[in-house]
């Protein structure tokens, strides 16, 4: 009876000590959170698009403390800031080329400070020369010139032809996936087709549209901007519309997989883009966005970012000296691509071919 009394009692103790250390643990956590006094930066930018060592470099240079979080498409990234115009917690975001004009008539952007910069001599003019929505870079800094592509698996698919056409094989039905991205996938078609990737041709429009339902979407899996990269590595997909950069951080650790891996942009061309840093209107750090984007452009960080990703240094020319890594396809690759344009009011056209008739039912 003793034994039995004593061993509730020590168990009764053991519950009281757990409850209070419960309530220790409640009250301490927000105390150790507030020691934190670092300064936020608070960036939005594209997945697979910034090395979390540079990120840690900038973190102990300047002791302060990234928040970051990602988005799969500019579409995305837009909604939501529209969203919270006005309550973003967000500095600095990464938007294409067709969405800085657009943010910059919405008044959504702060004005760059070019006297808080030192390192903006280092982008290449030629980037700027076709940089038509803001070449003075006022309200933007490029931070990369590049396109997707189609990633194969050539151990897999040993034989094939470097077109858009790859989409229409039966016998890949089921291992291949398309970039859930109106401008990227329609680009794609109207590229194939003859066309830019701009036009504001309704026939042309429907044209990609009809190629896209009829030809290409029966062969995929689905349309996809977050996953294909994680599918391709573990052997699910053999065939992939990717930026390349989300694919190759899947599969650097797998060498058998990285030496049967081909990334190519199509023979007819294709769509291609600028990203950007831009700093948000409502902004709370924006000497600190500021540091960040003049960081970015310092030579050897900049290829670091390159390097990470397997990625040419499209927009820094000092860092082509110091790039030392892989890259998955040359500069000289874009050459045949069409960079995306903000349409105004005809993105309609687009909208419409993808919302009401491609992705309808998906």
């Amino acid at each position: 009876m003793i034994k039995r009394d004593l061993q509730q009692a020590c168990k009764a103790k053991f519950q009281v000590n757990i409850i209070l250390l419960a309530v220790l643990a409640v009250l301490i956590m927000p105390v150790i959170i507030s020691c934190d006094s670092r300064e936020r930066l608070y960036i939005y930018n594209w997945t697979y698009y910034t090395p979390d060592s540079v990120i840690e470099k900038f973190e102990n240079e300047y002791n302060v403390r990234v928040i970051y979080d990602e988005f799969s498409s500019n579409e995305e990234m837009y909604a939501k800031l529209r969203a919270s115009r006005g309550r973003s917690s967000y500095d600095i975001v990464f938007p294409s080329k067709d969405y800085v004009p657009i943010m910059i008539r919405e008044g959504m952007l702060e004005k760059i400070d070019h006297s808080k910069m030192k390192n903006l001599g280092n982008i290449d003019p030629e980037i700027l020369s076709i940089a038509s929505y803001d070449p003075d870079m006022q309200y933007s800094i490029p931070y990369f010139y590049g396109a997707a592509g189609i990633i194969v698996n050539t151990a897999r698919v040993p034989d094939y032809e470097k077109s858009w056409s790859i989409f229409a094989r039966e016998d890949l039905r089921g291992r291949m996936t398309m970039l859930d991205d109106l401008r990227e996938v329609l680009g794609g078609a109207l590229a194939f087709l003859g066309h830019s990737v701009n036009t504001v041709n309704p026939a042309h429009v429907n044209a990609a549209r009809d190629l896209i339902n009829n030809s290409w979407k029966p062969n995929l899996v689905k349309f996809d901007a977050e996953a294909f990269a994680k599918g391709y590595a573990n052997g699910d997909f053999w065939v992939v519309h990717a930026f390349p950069e989300a694919v190759f951080e899947e599969i650097i650790d797998l060498p058998a997989l990285l030496n049967d891996t081909v990334f190519f942009i199509p023979d007819e061309g294709g769509p291609s883009y600028i990203d950007n840093m831009v700093i948000l209107k409502d902004a709370r750090n924006i000497d600190l966005a500021h540091l960040f984007i003049d960081f970015i452009h310092r030579p050897e960080i900049y290829a670091e970012f390159v390097d990470e990703f397997g990625l040419p240094a499209t927009v820094n020319i000092p860092a082509r000296r110091y790039k030392k890594g892989y890259s998955l396809y040359e500069a000289s690759a874009l050459n045949n691509t069409e960079l995306v344009d903000d349409l105004g009011d005809h993105l309609e056209l687009y909208t419409n071919a993808w919302f009401n008739s491609i992705r309808v039912g998906d």
